[in-house]
């Protein structure tokens, strides 16, 4: 990584039904923006890279619930969460 190249990013959201807003959980920079990827990874959640995203992201507190402004966004983004999983369910074979 060069003295130019700014450290990697990460912010990770939770929504559940019924909630009025996903909130951020997670978020960090450098090795700790990795790990938070890494973790994620390794649990089988989806990892969505937006430097735009990000940049809006980032500057909310954890446990913060996300603001109306970017409802539309990450909703498009749950939306498209929701069907990889949705694909991922009817590619497996039922035994």
């Amino acid at each position: 990584m060069s003295a130019h190249t700014p450290p990697p990013a990460a912010v990770a959201l939770k929504y559940e039904a019924g909630d009025p807003a996903p909130k951020v959980v997670a978020k960090g920079r450098g090795r700790l923006a990795e790990a938070i990827i890494a973790k994620a990874r390794e649990a089988g959640v989806y990892v969505h890279q937006s430097p735009e995203l990000l940049k809006l992201l980032i500057g909310l507190d954890l446990d913060e619930r996300i603001p109306p402004e970017l409802y539309v966004a990450v909703a498009e983004l749950l939306a498209w969460v929701y069907r990889l999983e949705q694909e991922k369910q009817t590619a497996r074979p039922r035994l």
